[in-house]
């Protein structure tokens, strides 16, 4: 047809959304990198009121988000914390002991993301022996009464 621009209407502007499209939820210096590490992303499911994954560590640093539910989250030397969805946390991995990740929650599932840095050829999780756990007691922040 005379008059007729064939080119799809999605081709012919640029969208200027991508300048408010982004929400910084976290920033973070984590306080080393393992060399040659790779990084894996995943997703975790708890259903609810589940303990979640016992005492650890990680190798290298890891960055999470809550997609649903609340995780109750605890690192050494930090009070206990509830992260809700749309929040964020982080870990420095290395020597320190990932304490809690659990579901807060008892009528609702809990599913987190999760992007790590780890050092090739070793585990991305280690969990953290009773008689450790016994040892390094002073580390852990004052449980809540």
């Amino acid at each position: 047809m005379p008059g007729t621009d064939p080119t799809p209407a999605k081709t012919k502007r640029r969208s200027n959304a991508w300048q408010t499209a982004v929400t910084v939820v976290q920033e973070a210096e984590p306080p080393f990198i393992p060399e040659g590490a790779h990084s894996m992303t995943l997703v975790i499911e708890f259903p609810p009121g589940d303990p979640g994954t016992p005492p650890h560590r990680h190798t290298g640093p890891a960055f999470g988000y809550v997609l649903e539910g609340e995780m109750l989250f605890e690192l050494e030397g930090q009070p206990e914390r509830v992260v809700r969805a749309g929040e964020a946390f982080w870990e420095p991995g290395g020597d320190v002991i990932h304490y809690q990740d659990g579901n807060n929650r008892d009528d609702v599932p809990l599913r987190f993301t999760v992007t790590m840095l780890c050092e090739p050829g070793k585990p991305m999780l280690t969990l953290v022996e009773e008689d450790e756990l016994a040892r390094l007691r002073d580390r852990r922040a004052p449980r809540p009464s």
